[in-house]
Parts: structure tokens; sequence; C-alpha cells
């Protein structure tokens, strides 16, 4: 089997992207080191949605905040809970879970992203699902991640076929009501960031 490809962004070709919306010169502005994802997120305004491939042109992004003043220790079971009738020995409880130390593994890289589409619905998600993503971790073939394409957001599958040569990129939907996405000659893809995690009410 071979081994999955880690792949961190694509690259700026030549004449890729948008063309320029206004006909006048442009101008660098200088920001703190520290502000830029912020101000990048917070400059990318609505862009024409393609229902089609269910670009999500508005990213939805709350950074998260670990309250180290109030931490809660969850009681974790020692034995796995099966599809079935409990176990009378599940009542013995002898560890502690803190969901800070369990869904966030690098606090400063981490932000919640609301799902607002159905686009990978096959894949456990559904609109205004709270989605937990990194963007300190490199992505693989058949991570779900925030991809970035041409300005525009959307949740998908990150897939890599290494047999082609160089690899191919592409994005797929977990639902077969919405189109896959491939990456065409002068598009520009960035992977945005890796989610790791589904926070789905059950009730």
């Amino acid at each position: 089997m071979p081994k999955k490809k880690e792949f961190e962004h694509g690259g700026a070709r030549e004449n890729a992207g948008r063309k320029a919306q206004f006909n006048e010169p442009t101008k660098v502005i200088r920001v703190p080191e520290s502000q830029v994802n912020f101000i990048k997120n917070w400059l990318l305004n609505n862009v024409k949605t393609n229902n089609l491939t269910d670009f999500n042109s508005k990213l939805n992004v709350q950074p998260v905040h670990p309250n180290n003043d109030k931490i809660y220790h969850i009681p974790l079971a020692t034995e796995r809970v099966a599809a079935g009738f409990p176990s009378p020995a599940q009542d013995d409880i002898e560890q502690a879970l803190d969901l800070n130390e369990y869904l966030i593994r690098n606090e400063n890289a981490t932000f919640i992203v609301k799902a607002n589409s159905l686009s990978m619905l096959d894949a456990g998600i559904d609109i205004n699902d709270p989605l937990i993503v990194d963007r300190s971790i490199p992505a693989k073939s058949g991570d779900i991640v925030i991809a970035l394409i041409d300005n525009d957001f959307t949740v998908k599958r990150l897939m890599i076929d290494t047999q082609f040569q160089p690899p191919k990129v592409w994005l797929k939907a977990e639902n077969p009501n919405y189109q896959n996405i491939y990456i065409e000659e002068g598009q520009e893809l960035v992977i945005w960031g890796v989610v790791t995690y589904n926070l789905k009410r059950m009730r």
C-alpha cells in the first residue's frame, strides 16, 4: 500500500488566480506578523457561490480559547463500551478526560469552523456542525480539509493520486448530489487547515 503523501499547500502559478476587480494600481500594506492570518480572514469578502461545486466563499472562523481557570475533568471508563448492553464492571471509573487536551493539539493554530453545506453529509458533516480545524497539521491524502481555491472556501476530502507524475490533487465530495472539484490549469489550491473533529450534537 503506497504511503500517504503529505500536502501542505499549492504553489502559485504564472497568471493564476482571479483577475483584478479594480482597474487601478495596488499598494503593499505592512502588518504585524502575528496578525497576518487574522487580517487575511477578515479581508475575505463574499464571492459568487457555485452551487454545483459547493464553494463556500465566506469562512465563519472562531478561534479556540481554552479556559484554564475552569477545567472540567470528565470521568472516563477504563472498559470500552460495545453497542449492546453495558457491563456492570463499567461502574469502576479510574481516569478523567480533559477535553482541552483531547481536542486541541496546538491552541494557536486551532479554530472552529461551521459547515454550511451538505457536500460532506456521507462523512457525517451536516450544516452548522462545528468542525475543529488545526492549521499546523500537514494534510495527507484522505484527510478532510478546509480548502481555498481562488479565494473560495470549501470543505472536502483531499485526494492525492500518486500514479500520476506529478501527483494529481483533487477534492472529493462525500455526497452524490455534489460534484468533486478537480484543479484546473491556472487555479491555485491552498489547504487552509485539516479537520480533526466534528463536534456534532447527538440530541
